[in-house]
């Protein structure tokens, strides 16, 4: 198993866990754009989008580059595919327990189905 830093996994899983974060990225992955774009697009000040964009570049989903007086935001270099394999491991050991789920369910069914059987005779 894959040894995950946690400080690493809080960090984009903060940054993942806000609304505003995750269409941010989204539009970005679409085109750069400005901060003041961001912040007319999700209609809010630009003080705000700021924070937002400060959380996802410090996860390192987002970098910034100032030229001038616009500061323009793209994807950062680094991608979530630590984060897709921890989820994805967690998805196969549910996926399992579900599957063992549905053998007890199945079971019982066929157990209750001969009983009733056996009582109507």
């Amino acid at each position: 198993m894959a040894q995950y830093s946690q400080a690493h996994f809080d960090a984009s899983f903060g940054a993942l866990s806000d609304a505003t974060r995750r269409g941010v990225l989204e539009q970005l992955g679409r085109a750069d754009a400005s901060i003041t774009a961001l912040a007319q697009s999700f209609h809010m000040t630009l003080t705000g989008m700021k924070k937002h964009v400060g959380v996802l570049e410090q996860a390192g989903l987002v970098s910034t580059e100032k030229v001038g007086r616009v500061r323009t935001c793209k994807l950062g270099l680094r991608g979530l595919e630590e984060e897709a394999a921890w989820i994805e491991r967690y998805r196969q050991i549910w996926a399992a327990r579900f599957d063992q789920l549905d053998i007890v369910v199945e079971e019982l069914k066929w157990k209750e189905k001969a009983n009733g059987r056996k009582k109507r005779k």
